[in-house]
């Protein structure tokens, strides 16, 4: 059977050792580094008061999407969001700031990390750190097939910290996807149907 074509499928692939190309030059992590701002209004609460989970995970999305887009030179798609982590409430009046970066790239897809913080509009207080998340996208051509992706070039520690725990989050990206596989295919091999 020829393998299928989703966006899942094609992310996070262990590349076979010799297919790393290097005919694609590779790009420093600050070529695409990009912060996405924006105040919230009454337009973006929950129930609580509070501005609602899903408006800043579009902003991350969106922030995310510019990095993957402006690294890869092309189209990118969302494949996964990992960890979104909301640390503290964000309230109307805050000017949030979005700050996303490439952490690591593979063959056809990339981890894009995200923070995001939050400030009073009116006071001159620093940004506080209010969320984080991991994304992974594809990179696809015109017909929607995967393309491949120019290397990042970490440039300060800081970047090649982030480099490495990408690869660890990868690792148990792959391992989680194993894992859930092989317990669908036992449970399908004893009769059991879901």
């Amino acid at each position: 059977m020829p393998p299928r074509h989703k966006v899942g499928a094609m992310t996070d692939q262990a590349p076979a050792a010799d297919s790393v190309s290097t005919d694609i030059p590779g790009k420093p992590t600050s070529a695409s580094r990009t912060t996405l701002s924006h105040i919230m209004t009454h337009n973006d609460t929950n129930l609580l008061g509070t501005v609602h989970g899903g408006v800043i995970m579009k902003l991350v999305d969106d922030a995310a999407g510019a990095v993957a887009g402006r690294h890869s030179g092309g189209p990118a798609v969302t494949a996964s969001m990992d960890e979104m982590a909301f640390l503290e409430p964000v309230r109307v009046g805050d000017l949030v700031h979005v700050k996303a970066q490439v952490n690591w790239t593979g063959r056809t897809s990339m981890e894009v990390g995200v923070r995001v913080l939050a400030e009073r509009w009116n006071e001159s207080a620093p940004a506080t750190q209010v969320g984080s998340a991991y994304l992974v996208f594809a990179e696809v051509d015109a017909d929607g097939k995967p393309r491949r992706v120019p290397p990042v070039l970490p440039e300060t520690e800081r970047d090649k910290r982030r480099y490495q725990e990408a690869q660890i989050r990868r690792t148990h990206r792959l391992a989680r996807r194993r894992a859930i596989m092989d317990l669908r295919e036992k449970r399908a091999a004893e009769g059991i149907e879901d």
